[in-house]
């Protein structure tokens, strides 16, 4: 009996020094050297082609089967694309304008209803953040519950993918998620007592790069950069559109950024406050800046914190620039300005990664930027980032989802597929106003990345219509009405 424990144990010992070296070889050394050693693509070709066949033979047996079920598949798929309802692509300018030359008519109120109506039934605001809908199934139980009974092969298969996915990817996952935060909270601690100066910085770059991209091993990850050429350069503002706290990870994958973003806590705070032990980040809590007293309070320490770390000399705090009749949010607001203007001027420091939407979109289109972060001058660098949806969802509902059920979604699909773009450098034209040169750099990036742009606030997902909007429909509107004097006539109808 004793013979066979301590064969067991031999053997026990052999096999998890046989998974630590593989684990060694595999992963943690091509991670540390930046090596690809080609499995994530072969992974994704075989996975590639799998959808395809499930693809087929989904098609084939509703085409057998359930010839009726393939003209409602078809059906939904249009829909899928064209949407609820079929809308008329035209502004308001050329429907009114063009049907009543300008006069004020009672029949406007009709206009007015079906765009209401329209957009109780499917605007183009609310999709943005739910998931992006898919045209085939790609054999993630979540996605489609039905498609499985379509034949048993693809139900074998299905069954068999399930198993992988939970059985024989997650764990290892989650092992490798544990180890990358470990490592990523022990490295910073131990660098973070490191003196100031070119060391220190060196080996917090090496050490958040080296972790970024374990963690983006933790969902299969395959990143593809293109135009490298135009990478964000020290001193710049790097600027994309935001899908997934796994942005921040997948460009950290190919450089080192100071973040400028909101505060999270738990999980993601943890990872949060273990960079800053050796890097300079801006963060702020949305939640609090309603609270003038909050917002003075966190905006004071944290500036005497990041000069107390950096040892920066505390010259009192002097806000001279700023007006005395600004309110508590707009000083605020300035020192963060004046904070990313000094941090831009200094060539020697990271860029600055800021995404303008201030909230997650579902990668199907790109939002309003806000103009704060081309308020403060400087070089922007424009990134747009486009995600496969086919191999996973790498969308965060954060009103639908908490952190730890998104995290055990990445885990559980086949993959996290992207592509990261890195486009030319602007900078504001002359005479050019922090509104239109967001749009411009929006336009760009939504152009590269396939997707469509919209002029409406990623704020929406959180809060109601900002009174500004209305407003500004109804001067379009009377604005219609008066050009050509109609008013002042009479000529109302």
């Amino acid at each position: 009996m004793e013979e066979n424990r301590e064969g067991y144990g031999l053997t026990d010992g052999k096999i998890l020094f046989i998974c630590l070296i593989l684990f060694v070889l595999l992963v943690l050394l091509p991670s540390v050297f930046r090596v690809s050693l080609g499995i994530s693509h072969c992974y994704v070709k075989i996975l590639i082609k799998m959808l395809e066949w499930a693809t087929l033979q989904t098609e084939e047996g509703v085409k057998k089967q359930k010839a009726l079920a393939l003209e409602n598949l078809i059906s939904t798929d249009s829909f899928l694309h064209a949407g609820i309802i079929q809308r008329e692509e035209t502004s308001m300018e050329e429907e009114i304008a063009g049907r009543h030359q300008g006069c004020f008519n009672l029949a406007d109120v009709m206009y007015f209803s079906k765009r209401g109506c329209e957009a109780v039934a499917e605007d183009e605001v609310t999709r943005r953040f739910s998931s992006e809908e898919l045209v085939s199934w790609n054999l993630l139980s979540r996605t489609n519950a039905n498609l499985h009974h379509v034949s048993w092969q693809l139900s074998l298969v299905w069954v068999a993918g399930i198993l992988i996915r939970y059985c024989l990817l997650m764990p290892f996952r989650i092992c490798l998620a544990v180890f990358s935060i470990l490592l990523l909270v022990l490295a910073t601690t131990v660098v973070g007592q490191f003196p100031n100066g070119r060391v220190k910085c060196w080996l917090s770059n090496q050490v958040q790069m080296i972790c970024a991209r374990l963690g983006v091993r933790c969902v299969s990850g395959l990143i593809r950069f293109h135009n490298r050429e135009n990478r964000p350069q020290e001193g710049g503002i790097c600027v994309a559109n935001h899908t997934s706290p796994l942005d921040v990870l997948i460009l950290a994958t190919d450089g080192c950024y100071s973040l400028v973003g909101q505060a999270h806590g738990g999980f993601l705070g943890l990872i949060q406050k273990s960079c800053m032990q050796t890097s300079r980040h801006v963060l702020f809590d949305r939640s609090e800046m309603k609270d003038r007293h909050l917002v003075r309070k966190n905006f004071v320490e944290n500036l005497l914190l990041q000069r107390a770390r950096h040892n920066i000399q505390d010259k009192g705090l002097k806000l001279a620039y700023i007006p005395a009749e600004a309110t508590v949010w707009q000083r605020a607001f300035l020192v963060l300005c004046k904070r990313i203007r000094e941090h831009i001027a200094d060539k020697a420091k990271l860029p600055i990664l800021i995404f303008p939407e201030g909230t997650c979109i579902n990668n199907t289109s790109v939002m309003m930027f806000k103009k704060g972060s081309f308020e403060v001058g400087g070089t922007i660098h424009p990134v747009a980032i486009k995600y496969d949806p086919r191999f996973g969802d790498a969308f965060w509902n954060s009103t639908k989802y908490s952190m730890m059920t998104y995290i055990f979604n990445l885990m559980t699909s086949w993959a996290i597929v992207c592509n990261v773009w890195y486009l030319p450098p602007m900078v504001k034209e002359e005479e050019e106003d922090a509104v239109h040169f967001a749009n411009r750099v929006k336009a760009v990036i939504a152009a590269r990345g396939g997707m469509s742009v919209l002029p409406w606030d990623g704020g929406l997902k959180r809060k109601k219509v900002k009174e500004s909007f209305k407003e500004e429909q109804q001067k379009k509107y009377c604005q219609i009405v008066i050009e050509n004097g109609s008013v002042g006539n009479g000529n109302v109808y």
